[in-house]
């Protein structure tokens, strides 16, 4: 795993950090519950997922990989009977640490494998994390907001010539979903052990690799995904650019800040309709705002292309 998986997922985390630099000032229409919403940027919204994934990559790094040495039953019975001036439990630490692993004591016959399952379930977290990545991708793919790069001689849809499908992500969402399938019953079963020992933990552990090689698939889709996207920013520009309604948050703030009450309710009443709001229909019930010059001026100035916060530093 040290010498493929992680490295998959470090060239993601490589890939998600240098497109969340280079798109981090592109102002971004936030969608929660579906819907329009207080604007970021398309550079913060991928290193989300960058810092989310690095955490648990640390995890994954830092979790000790353990091991079982303890005879039949875990207690050196059988070694301490033969040998019984040697001490066992250190013995037994020193051998398995020389391994770099660590030696789980005391045991049944077998490991408890909740190292494993640890493990397990790290890479299962980092997957949902993936998955949850490639579908926004995918999302922003239909609102246009990312063109694809054109592969030579690559088909984009079987029976549709126009299309460019994001074949890569929907690849890299179906592997994602089906080795977590697996990690998920791994983790679940492997420390359940009837009494001192059953051998389902053998039968189990012989498919191991099946999820490994879906989730590797699964990153090498999401690689070449991420490496043929093309930023569309006038179609981006222009989802903002609909929206103006969306600086209803920040104007209502200033006026709570200068105690106008009711500021909420005055701003939903201009916003909550099913009529357009544009940059207009905004300055003109600013103009109306019974508050000071300045205070108008500084509620001018806000866009759905400036107010991001920190999301652009």
């Amino acid at each position: 795993m040290d010498e493929v998986i992680i490295p998959a997922y470090k060239n993601i985390l490589e890939q998600l950090n240098t497109c969340a630099t280079l798109w981090k000032t592109i102002p971004l229409l936030s969608r929660t519950h579906g819907q329009a919403a207080t604007p970021t940027t398309m550079g913060k919204e991928f290193a989300v997922y960058a810092e989310r994934l690095r955490i648990q990559l640390e995890t994954l790094i830092n979790t000790p990989i353990s091991a079982k040495f303890g005879g039949a039953t875990g207690a050196f019975n059988a070694h301490r009977l033969a040998f019984p001036t040697i001490n066992w439990p250190e013995f037994g630490d020193h051998l398995v640490a020389d391994l770099g692993l660590v030696r789980s004591y005391p045991t049944t016959q077998i490991d408890h494998y909740d190292q494993l399952a640890a493990i397990f379930d790290c890479l299962r977290r980092m997957d949902v994390i993936l998955m949850d990545f490639a579908k926004d991708v995918w999302q922003y793919i239909s609102m246009d907001f990312f063109k694809q790069k054109i592969v030579a001689g690559e088909i984009g849809s079987s029976a549709m010539p126009h299309k460019v499908n994001p074949i890569d992500f929907e690849n890299a969402e179906g592997n994602f979903g089906v080795a977590n399938a697996l990690l998920d019953h791994f983790s679940n079963k492997l420390p359940i052990s009837r009494l001192q020992r059953d051998l389902t933990d053998s039968t189990v552990l012989r498919n191991v690799g099946i999820p490994l090689s879906h989730l590797l698939i699964a990153l090498k889709s999401l690689e070449k995904g991420m490496s043929k996207l093309i930023l569309n920013e006038e179609a981006i520009h222009a989802d903002l650019d609909k929206n103006w309604a969306v600086t209803a948050e920040a104007i209502q703030t200033i006026l709570r800040r200068e105690k106008i009450e009711g500021a909420y309710e005055l701003l939903k009443d201009l916003t909550r309709t099913n009529n357009g709001i544009n940059e207009a229909s905004i300055q003109a019930f600013v103009a109306k705002l019974d508050v000071s010059d300045h205070v108008k001026m500084e509620i001018a100035a806000i866009t759905p292309f400036n107010y991001l916060g920190y999301a652009a530093d």
